[in-house]
């Protein structure tokens, strides 16, 4: 499990926000300890607990929280594939991947989740800077890390420590869609993106929003009903898996949390 320092085990959140499904709507979510307590995000993992009214009011509920990671989707380093061993299970395959990664590897332990491509992943196997994950069928089947292979290269990404700067945006590791590069227009050391998205993406995406791709934060340009683009400096091109996308090479899309919420609570009223 990893080191209790890197999270926050407490959220409160409003009561109805618990009806009529008090568990079942619930996804993971990070706590940091300067947050307020009134922010709140659904969690699956969650589960009510108890009344916590002498300082929130009588309309507080505590939820006891497990380890819940989050990311920034700015990408610490770029990991090397170094061995992919799958096995047949009934619903499909699953893979362990081992990844040589010499800045996350640092101070890693069993337990620990880091973002592989955008995919949290739990590590379950080192060996010096050598981290092993596992990968169960479906998330071998929803994202791009199905056909890695040895050589591939994989952004990566340690989740958030209780304090450390928010540099990027909300990311949780858990990859939407994958979605196709469309087109790629480079201009000296300069690209702009267009990427391939289900509708149902972009309808969470708006012009200078937040967007996920492999697991980096990017800024959206120009979002359209199936299609959006992205703006990439140099520097991006460079230290993430970016640089080497062409037009038809697949990539992991989150989209931007907060708009997620914003889309469910629009839906109920």
């Amino acid at each position: 499990m990893p080191s209790e320092s890197r999270y926050h085990y407490w959220l409160w959140v409003s009561e109805q926000e618990l009806v009529p499904n008090r568990t079942a709507n619930f996804r993971r979510v990070p706590v940091a300890a300067s947050w307020n307590p009134s922010f709140f995000m659904r969690c699956e993992y969650f589960q009510p607990s108890q009344k916590f009214a002498s300082r929130y009011g009588q309309d507080s509920v505590a939820l006891s929280a497990g380890v819940v990671p989050l990311f920034t989707g700015l990408v610490e380093e770029r990991g090397t594939v170094v061995s992919v061993s799958k096995s047949a299970v009934a619903e499909g395959e699953t893979s362990d991947l081992t990844i040589r990664a010499e800045i996350c590897s640092q101070n890693a332990t069993i337990g620990d989740s880091i973002c592989v491509n955008g995919c949290c992943l739990t590590v379950v196997k080192m060996d010096d800077q050598e981290l092993t994950f596992q990968a169960g069928s479906e998330t071998l089947s929803k994202t791009n890390l199905g056909p890695l292979k040895p050589g591939d290269p994989v952004n990566l990404e340690r989740s958030l420590a209780v304090g450390d700067r928010m540099g990027g945006h909300y990311v949780t590791g858990h990859v939407d869609a994958v979605g196709k590069v469309a087109q790629r227009i480079d201009d000296g050391q300069w690209s702009t993106f267009w990427f391939e998205v289900p509708t149902e993406l972009t309808r969470q995406m708006a012009n200078k929003g937040s967007v996920a791709i492999d697991g980096i934060s990017l800024t959206l340009v120009e979002v359209l009903d199936d299609r959006f683009s992205v703006a990439l400096i140099p520097h991006t091109l460079e230290v993430t898996t970016l640089g080497s996308r062409n037009v038809g090479d697949q990539v992991n899309i989150e989209t931007d949390l907060l708009a997620k919420y914003v889309q469910q609570q629009l839906k109920r009223n």
